[in-house]
């Protein structure tokens, strides 16, 4: 029978169950508060190489190969997430950006050459970004001299008035828009099954008789390793990882914050990958089925979105198209200002005002300026712009990655923090294989040049 001493008891008994519960809650809670205080230098990265860029060379993929590119995406997640960790890594425990460590370690003549070659090829990929603008607002027939400068004005304004904090979130709730090519790679009905086993690499398919007869065999021709090399490269591009780790630096992120932000890189490795397999397969189920293996303009891509907006496909990929530039085209001269100024130990940062870091103002905007101007001039050769952007960032990127590994390795710079052996094994057969392929592609392509 209950009375008020029984109530009283009761509720004693609930508020301490409660107590306990919420006690037990409040670590988790912490983490997870500061792990999305944390969260944004590794999704980004990752994220907007779903540029421009990216989105042609993933959507001339499908439509030119099919499926038959897959099997190379779940290596590229596990170098992807390898290399950038390690740059992470160097900057929670280092204290300083990427290019700054080499200047120091190498000597100034090594960065030099180093940087002119990220510069050249960072210019590429602004014009590919400044491409991808002209391709967006050419379905809604803007013209490209009113819409490309007025892009680039956009993307000036917004790093240059904008502190980091809110560039930063205006960038993650950009990266949201990719899910409209993960809608209609559904709602186009592919053969899910058969898109999973191309995820398969093609040498040990051969050894499973009862998945063969399903599983296409790619042709390993000059077009198929120009297009790895691109996926590579637009996958895992140089700047990335000069870009991370100047964030991580400026973020103030240190050995006790590392763990957070090597769970931000996994994340945004993952995130990354799973948009471009089903870019991949939206377009194999729709361009490569249909016989349009070329992707010649912004209209021929938006086919993939059919089944998601029907005859309004081609507005909805172009304005996918359009934000994946703008949020790029703010990224990558952004990256490159970082680099130059930290290896010729000029003040950078976008949390500091135009005359504290002119240098680093001046770079940034000339590459806008640049980028958005050789675009003007050469808007016709928009898909050679787009898929050989992406190739010289696979040609820049294990030059790139020696240099991350001969650092992370430095004891006297990460103490207990260098790689593991697994880690090595894994950073150099990936850095070895892509010398292979930049050579094959390179053999491959003045081959049928001249033949």
């Amino acid at each position: 029978m209950l009375n008020r001493t029984n109530i009283a008891a009761q509720w004693a008994g609930w508020s301490e169950r409660v107590g306990r519960v919420r006690a037990a809650a409040r670590p988790i809670r912490r983490r997870i508060a500061l792990f999305f205080a944390i969260v944004g230098p590794g999704l980004i990265v990752s994220n907007v190489d779903n540029d421009a860029g990216g989105i042609y060379t993933y959507a001339q993929s499908g439509a030119q190969f099919g499926n038959t590119v897959l099997w190379t995406l779940i290596p590229m997640t596990v170098v992807l997430y390898i290399s950038l960790e390690m740059c992470s890594r160097l900057g929670a425990f280092s204290g300083k950006g990427l290019s700054d460590l080499i200047r120091e370690e190498f000597g100034f003549r090594v960065t030099f050459f180093l940087m002119a070659a990220v510069l050249v090829v960072n210019l590429g990929n602004v014009m590919a970004e400044f491409t991808g603008v002209f391709w967006a607002t050419d379905v809604f027939r803007i013209n490209r001299y009113i819409s490309v400068p007025l892009a680039a004005v956009l993307v000036w304004v917004l790093v240059v008035l904008g502190t980091a904090k809110w560039v930063e979130r205006i960038f993650l709730a950009i990266c949201l828009v990719y899910f409209s090519y993960v809608i209609s790679a559904f709602l186009a009905k592919p053969e899910w099954l058969i898109a999973l086993l191309h995820l398969l690499p093609p040498h040990l398919i051969r050894f499973v008789p009862n998945i063969r007869p399903f599983v296409q065999v790619p042709p390993f021709n000059a077009s198929y390793a120009v297009i790895l090399a691109g996926l590579v490269g637009t996958t895992i591009a140089p700047w990335q990882h000069f870009y991370l780790q100047a964030a991580v630096v400026e973020k103030r992120i240190g050995p006790r914050q590392y763990a957070h932000t090597r769970n931000d890189v996994l994340v945004g490795s993952i995130s990354c990958m799973v948009i471009v397999f089903f870019i991949i397969v939206c377009t194999a189920a729709t361009l490569y089925v249909k016989g349009i293996h070329y992707v010649d303009n912004a209209g021929t891509a938006a086919i993939a979105l059919k089944p998601l907006a029907g005859v309004w496909a081609s507005a909805l990929f172009a304005i996918g198209l359009l934000n994946a530039s703008i949020f790029a085209a703010s990224i990558l001269p952004l990256s490159t200002a970082y680099v130059i100024c930290e290896a010729l130990g000029f003040e950078s940062g976008i949390d500091r005002k135009f005359g504290e870091a002119k240098i680093f103002y001046a770079l940034y905007t000339a590459l806008i300026v640049l980028g958005a101007g050789l675009v003007l001039f050469f808007g016709r050769y928009a898909k050679i712009i787009l898929l050989w952007s992406q190739v010289l960032n696979g040609f820049l990127l294990p030059v790139v990655l020696i240099f991350i590994l001969i650092l992370v390795n430095r004891r006297d710079l990460m103490g207990d923090k260098i790689n593991s052996r697994g880690f090595n094994w894994v950073a150099w057969i990936s850095t070895a294989a892509m010398i292979v392929l930049t050579f094959v592609v390179a053999y491959t392509s003045l081959h049928e040049l001249f033949h």
